[in-house]
């Protein structure tokens, strides 16, 4: 029996002190000093102790990142001289979908590989944009045989990104008469695409493919920037080409696994072009979400026409592109799988999607909106400490110096990112009662979405909501 696929985190301190939500206000001279045991001492998650790379003077606040919400240091101070409050750094981070929590969760998990708890629970809204207007199934959750992370039970995240037969014929003596397609299998849903911005260092892109590479997942990258010293990442690249130059990259496709050609009209012409370089090479189509191109129709001509995978692409908030009203990501996806649906070849292409994808349970929101895996950007580049303030873009220097990043480090630092989202991964699935990943794909019945609600239960009294809330 196959060995157990496993994420191994490691605990990788920051370089530097994240931008942490709280900060704690202390009337020290109004401290007894006689308090048998201080209240910073008795925190049960060690906040204090572990204040990590972070000096202070007594009279300076304490930024408490890994601060989760308890509230027990407030209210046991015998003199009540100990407060916190918002830091004021803090909301300042981000942008309206890659929030300030979205930034410092994600640092958390890359720095424990551990998934993020809050003392306080969830103090949102009831709903929002995009994902969180979808709710998915928690029925099984009581189940303990459930429990994949600990055990008790083998929950499979293996995708696929091969393409399958249609149907099998066998031989009058049961032996198989189809042709045996090869198969690529990737452990996870989850796979790496290089980011459009930030500092792309060597030291960076290798922090990223070796950590792809311990995961046993791919990274899409410009065949262009695919420099020499990236070679020994060969089988876990996948070089992004064009019509017009692919041909300037045969030495790199054929030591690549799988390759990906950019949309353009006739493009599907070029995929024999491209098998004839190498036996068994993997094609993807990299699609993007526009308003000008029928998505989905395009998708089934290139399902038809023998690709692989279709790797669409949104923004980086999920949305559609170069559109005044421009849709989320998970209608996009839900409207090309239904069109491949449709057209009976859904089974025998796969779906990779990318953009809006920033926390673990988007992953599976994506799949059940009918992607079969995702593909991700800025998380990897937030958890070797970027904080998305823009800066290199305008030529200024980098507040947490990407450029100077030890592979090494960044590696752990993205393991343990993907280590903490596949246990939620896990645990989302377990509550569904569900033992396999590709079992979610398309399984709307195992979710909830507000707009639909709202209709069903508000339209017939309020009319039809003017505004799209995605």
């Amino acid at each position: 029996m196959p060995a157990k696929y496993t994420i191994h985190t490691q605990q990788t301190q920051p370089r530097f002190y994240p931008v942490g939500k709280y900060a704690t206000i202390e009337f020290t001279e109004n401290c007894a000093g006689s308090c048998k045991e201080c209240v910073k001492k008795k925190c049960v998650y060690d906040i204090f102790k572990n204040n990590y790379m972070h000096m202070h003077r007594m009279e300076d606040p304490e930024y408490l990142y890994t601060c989760n919400s308890c509230f027990r240091c407030i209210q046991e101070c015998t003199k009540g001289i100990f407060s916190r409050v918002i830091n004021p750094e803090y909301r300042e981070i981000g942008d309206d979908y890659w929030t300030p929590e979205v930034l410092n969760r994600t640092w958390y998990q890359a720095h424990t590989g551990s998934i993020p708890v809050s003392g306080a629970g969830y103090r949102g809204p009831f709903s929002g944009k995009g994902f969180d207007a979808m709710w998915t199934d928690m029925s099984e959750i009581v189940r303990p045989t459930r429990d994949g992370i600990h055990g008790r039970e083998y929950i499979n995240t293996c995708i696929e990104l091969s393409r399958r037969p249609a149907q099998l014929a066998f031989h009058p003596d049961g032996s198989l008469a189809s042709e045996k397609l090869p198969i690529l299998e990737i452990p996870l849903p989850i796979l790496f695409c290089q980011p459009d911005f930030g500092i792309l260092s060597k030291n960076v892109r290798i922090s990223m493919l070796e950590a792809a590479k311990t995961i046993n997942t791919k990274m899409f990258i410009p065949a262009a920037q695919v420099t020499p010293d990236l070679a020994p990442f060969g089988r876990t690249i996948i070089p992004l080409v064009t019509k017009s130059n692919y041909p300037k990259y045969t030495g790199l496709i054929a030591g690549c696994d799988m390759v990906e050609i950019a949309y353009e009209p006739g493009v599907e012409e070029k995929f024999f072009q491209l098998r004839a370089m190498k036996k068994d090479l993997f094609i993807s189509c990299g699609l993007p979400l526009t308003a000008q191109l029928d998505y989905a129709q395009i998708a089934v001509v290139l399902a038809r026409a023998g690709v692989d995978t279709i790797h669409v692409y949104a923004d980086t908030h999920g949305r559609e592109k170069e559109s005044e009203t421009p849709r989320f990501i998970k209608e996009m996806l839900r409207d090309i799988h239904l069109a491949l649906v449709a057209d009976n070849i859904r089974q025998q292409v796969n779906l990779l999607a990318t953009g809006g994808i920033s926390m673990a349970e988007h992953v599976n929101k994506a799949i059940i909106c009918g992607a079969d895996g995702v593909a991700i950007d800025l998380p990897i580049l937030i958890a070797l400490e970027c904080r998305l303030c823009h800066r290199c873009e305008d030529g200024l220097s980098c507040p947490v110096k990407m450029e100077s990043i030890d592979p090494d480090y960044g590696s752990q630092r993205i393991v343990n990112l993907m280590g903490a989202w596949r246990n939620q991964i896990l645990e989302m699935l377990g509550a569904m009662g569900l033992r396999e990943a590709r079992r979610l794909r398309g399984e709307v019945g195992r979710s909830m979405w507000f707009e639909d609600l709202e209709e069903q239960n508000f339209g017939p009294l309020f009319g039809k909501r003017k505004t799209d809330i995605g």
